[in-house]
């Protein structure tokens, strides 16, 4: 295996060359009936190409969402397959996202499927669930520092249900949502310009400064645009930590389509406002 150069290293260097936005490919039905496209294989393949074509000189990540291609089975996941080759090709970094969580050789067969070099679906980087405890991640840790990607792993999540689980209280006194921090901390530890394990930490959450955000890795913030959180908004839920920040978006870019000029100007705009909010900081 030849590895690439750390994701972290080519996501910092995208973030400052692109700026740092991560645009989703979530192809659910409503969205591709918007799009005048049928809820089918073709309309897939229409609108995650149209997607692809009109924002990858531009957008620093795509994050496609695997269920909505999984639901064709065999053909959607082709589609799936040419929309990260494309992406990659034209020098977009792609993090797919599974939210992929096992044990053992479960957990090593989900980590080759998307984080070795020789796998159709190799991205650059992989959402994961750590719930069955961190360590169950060991087999994708391993496999993304082999291959130079990298991980996103599910720590302070948008969705309310998610208290439940990252806010509880573990013996120690510490959240579940810190101790994955924490985790992450450790693997990214002297690593430069930025390591290569991130955690999701939803941008809609208000402030997180009883949490320790520097992690010295990523943190995708879902929830900008059509969640309800803003760019601005980004500098107080982060703090210092917002440099490292890779805003997502997906309807509030999506919808603009499928006029590419649209999409492309829609997705400018978001990325424009996240680096004016950046430099405040």
């Amino acid at each position: 295996m030849s590895p690439l150069e750390p994701f972290g290293a080519r996501l910092r260097a995208a973030m400052d060359s692109r700026g740092p936005l991560c645009v989703g490919i979530d192809p659910h039905a409503a969205l591709l009936s918007s799009w005048g496209l049928n809820d089918d294989v073709a309309g897939l393949e229409r609108f995650s190409r149209t997607v692809v074509e009109a924002l990858a000189q531009d957008v620093a990540v795509f994050k496609p969402q695997a269920a909505f291609f999984e639901r064709f089975g065999s053909r959607g996941i082709a589609v799936l397959e040419r929309a990260v080759a494309d992406a990659r090709a034209a020098g977009s970094l792609v993090l797919m996202d599974a939210k992929r969580g096992d044990i053992g050789s479960t957990m090593a067969a989900y980590a080759q499927a998307f984080l070795h070099p020789d796998s159709p679906l190799f991205c650059d980087a992989l959402t994961v669930s750590p719930y069955l405890g961190y360590g169950s991640l060991r087999p994708a840790v391993e496999l993304a520092r082999q291959s130079g990607a990298g991980l996103f792993v599910l720590a302070l999540t948008s969705n309310p249900e998610g208290a439940e689980v990252q806010r509880a209280v573990r013996a120690d006194g510490r959240t579940i949502g810190a101790t994955m921090l924490a985790h992450l901390a450790q693997e990214n530890a002297g690593q430069q310009p930025m390591g290569s394990f991130g955690a999701v930490v939803g941008a809609t959450l208000g402030d997180l400064s009883s949490f320790d955000l520097d992690i010295n890795g990523p943190l995708l913030a879902p929830g900008i645009g059509a969640q309800g959180a803003t760019a601005a908004d980004l500098p107080s839920v982060f703090g210092a930590a917002v440099h490292n920040v890779v805003p997502n978006v997906s309807r509030g870019v999506l919808s603009a389509g499928p006029d590419a000029a649209a999409l492309r100007s829609t997705a400018r705009r978001f990325a424009t406002e996240v680096r004016a909010a950046v430099r405040t900081v």
